[in-house]
Order: structure tokens, then C-alpha cells, then sequence
């Protein structure tokens, strides 16, 4: 009688574990949207997703930045074409991803209006089943990398050029200065050859064309050495238009200066300021052909650092003076537009192609930055950026 209870806790407790040894049943979980939303909105990099319809779906803060558009409580769910549509450029990428067999990774966007430089990668936003129910754009502005990276290939074509052009220069220069000496002389020994007396005059006037672009080759290569000082600005633009109406005759021209009352007093080397100004004066002088207007123009602006390139400890913007040449001259064609600033290119019969390629040398040098806008037959407008404050002293 005792073994049918024994018998019976046993099959009990193998019954106990059995059941213990069931694997538990997943819970249900569901996504904390606000959780997501924060995520992406906190992103430093731009995100724009749409529906399959066209409609948006999602878009950050940073999006709106980068393409320069103003945010409205009701953007969700309207078609993309609306809210952006100020953007060609990205109407153009976006909604054909669903019509593309292989989508763009690391391409670039260029918004032309807003002189900005865009790195992007575009993806299908699938359903359980593989179904395409959208399409999301990850962005990045990369401005202030490509105009990095443009400094760095600028800086080592100088250091290939520099070796060479000095030494063509040296080696020019004194046969050139011979040659109008001796121009001179022979001319004085033909004083009733009126024939001689204009052909020699020729020949001293190339040779001292020709010598002036040796002399500013020489320039152009020699590293810079700013000697710092506190300027004015006012009177350097001043002493710029008069300097720039000695080199190119001005006409009817008119030239109108718009320099914002109490501007401070910046750090930089007077010389090569006026000359960075003198330079584009004449640029736009000989670009209108004696006819148009050109507006100077100076400013103060405070200039945010880039999210990506900004410390934790940065200070939050750099007290900076904005310097705009505008003309409303022919313009500068497309194929042209990244070409100006190469050493030696010019599109004029004269000239050593070397006044803009100086420009951009000494705005680097003062730590600054220039920017070119221009549409053929609607004018060019560069835009100096200088910090009030600059450490540097040499252009390396």
C-alpha cells in the first residue's frame, strides 16, 4: 500500500518540471515613437523622408536648415513639391527614387542660390511584405569641407608652381629691364625716323608689360608675411577706388559705397587689404567695359562655426566684417566659374591671370573666406569674410 503514494509524488513532480521547462511567451512591444522622434530630430545630419504619394512623412531641424526653408506646424503629410518648393534641386532626386533601379550612396547636391554643397544618400523605406511605401534623403552640408579640401589642392598647385615660376622670373627679369634700356637708347639715336621712333616705342611698352606679369608672378609666389595692425575699413575701401581708377579708366561707371556706421576695427595687414580690394575694384571695372554699376559694400556679422567642425568649448560665433564687390556687368559663364581662381587663367587679351588667384591668396591668409556668385548677363557679386580677430601671420 505504501508504494502507490510513492509512485504518485513521483509522477507529480516530473509532471512540476515539465511544465516549469515551457519557454515563456514573448511579450508584445511597441516602438516608443517619442523616443524615435527625438532621435531624429536630434540628428546632425538632415533627414527628409516621404510617403509613396509625395507626401512627407518626416523631416529635422537640420533639413530645414540646410535647404533654408522655413518650418510651419503642418509640413507632415503635404507634398514634398510645397514645402520645398524653392528647391528644384531636390525635387529633381528625391521622388525619382522610386524610379531608379540603383540609388545614389555619397552623392552630391549642388543649391547654386545658396552657394551650398550637399552630401547625400537616398533609400526605400520598405513594408513587411518588400514593398516600397517610401523614400528617406540622409544629408550632409559639406561646404565648409569642399572649400577646405579646394584650399588644400590650391596650395599644392602653388607649391609645384612656386619653385618653377620664381625661377623663370628671376631669369626674365633682367633680360626684359636690358631690352628697355636699350630700346631707350636706340631711339634717342633715330630722333627723325618717326617709323623708328614707333617701333621702338612698341618695344619698350611690351617690355614693360611683359615685366610687369614677371613682377607679379614674383608676387604671387612669394609666401605672405602680414604685418598685422589694426585697421579701418572705411579708409582702405576709399583708398581702394581711388588706387583701382589709376589702374583701369573708370567711365560712367558709377560706383556707390553702402559701409555699415561703426564697423570695428579689424586685424589685418593694410597693404595687402587694399590690394585684395584694388584687385576686384579693377576686375569689375574692366569687366563693364566702362559702363554699369558697382556697388561696395561692408558690414559686421557674426559667423556661426559649423556643427561638424565645432569643439565643446568653441566659442558660439566669430565677430567677422562681410566685404561685398557687386557689378552688373556680363557675368561669368558656368564652364568659367571654377576656373577664375587658377593662376594664369584670364579670359582677357591682356593680363597675367594672376589678380583673382592674389585675391584668394590673401583672404586665406587673413584667415577669411570668399565666396562667387554670378549668372551670365545678371552681374558678379564676391563676398569677403574676414574675422575681426586673426592670428595668422603667414600664409602657408
Amino acid at each position: 500500500m505504501t508504494s502507490r503514494p510513492e509512485g504518485r509524488v513521483r509522477r507529480r513532480v516530473t509532471t512540476q518540471r515539465t511544465s516549469s521547462a515551457r519557454p515563456a511567451a514573448p511579450r508584445a512591444t511597441t516602438p516608443d515613437d517619442r523616443f524615435f522622434r527625438h532621435l531624429v530630430s536630434s540628428m546632425r545630419n538632415g533627414v527628409l523622408a516621404i510617403h509613396r504619394d509625395g507626401t512627407i512623412a518626416l523631416v529635422n531641424d537640420e533639413a530645414y536648415r540646410i535647404f533654408a526653408v522655413a518650418r510651419t506646424a503642418h509640413d507632415v503629410g503635404r507634398p514634398v513639391g510645397d514645402v520645398f518648393r524653392d528647391r528644384p534641386e531636390l525635387l529633381r532626386v528625391l521622388p525619382a527614387a522610386f524610379e531608379l533601379s540603383t540609388l545614389p550612396n555619397r552623392a552630391e547636391l549642388r543649391l547654386k542660390d545658396l552657394d551650398r554643397v550637399i552630401g547625400y544618400t537616398l533609400s526605400l523605406v520598405r513594408d513587411d511584405d518588400g514593398r516600397a511605401i517610401g523614400a528617406v534623403l540622409f544629408f550632409k552640408d559639406l561646404t565648409q569641407v569642399e572649400q577646405l579640401e579646394e584650399r588644400e589642392r590650391l596650395r599644392d598647385r602653388l607649391a609645384s608652381l612656386g619653385e618653377m615660376a620664381a625661377g623663370i622670373a628671376h631669369e626674365l627679369k633682367n633680360p626684359l629691364a636690358g631690352i628697355e634700356v636699350m630700346a631707350g637708347l636706340l631711339r634717342r639715336q633715330v630722333p627723325a625716323s618717326p617709323d623708328a621712333q614707333s617701333l621702338l616705342a612698341d618695344i619698350m611698352s611690351e617690355a614693360k608689360l611683359a615685366n610687369e606679369i614677371v613682377v607679379d608672378m614674383l608676387e604671387f609666389v612669394r609666401p605672405i608675411r602680414l604685418q598685422v595692425e589694426r585697421i579701418e575699413l572705411h579708409d582702405i575701401v576709399h583708398q581702394a577706388v581711388a588706387q583701382a581708377q589709376v589702374h583701369v579708366a573708370r567711365g560712367d561707371i558709377a560706383v556707390r559705397l553702402d559701409l555699415q556706421a561703426g564697423l570695428p576695427p579689424i586685424e589685418g595687414d593694410h597693404t595687402q587689404l587694399c590690394q585684395l580690394l584694388i584687385n576686384l575694384v579693377t576686375n569689375a571695372f574692366e569687366a563693364m567695359d566702362g559702363r554699369g554699376h558697382v556697388t561696395i559694400s561692408a558690414t559686421a556679422a557674426d559667423v556661426e562655426p559649423d556643427p561638424e567642425f565645432a569643439s565643446a568649448d568653441a566659442p558660439p560665433a566669430t565677430p567677422s566684417v562681410v566685404i561685398e564687390v557687386v557689378d552688373d556687368g556680363p557675368g561669368i559663364p558656368d564652364d568659367l566659374r571654377d576656373r577664375i581662381f587658377n593662376p594664369f587663367f584670364t579670359t582677357k587679351t591682356t593680363g597675367s591671370g594672376l589678380g583673382l588667384p592674389i585675391v584668394r591668396k590673401i583672404v586665406d591668409a587673413h584667415e577669411g573666406r570668399i565666396d562667387l556668385t554670378s549668372e551670365p548677363g545678371q552681374g558678379t557679386r564676391f563676398r569677403i569674410t574676414l574675422p575681426v580677430s586673426s592670428g595668422a601671420s603667414w600664409f602657408k
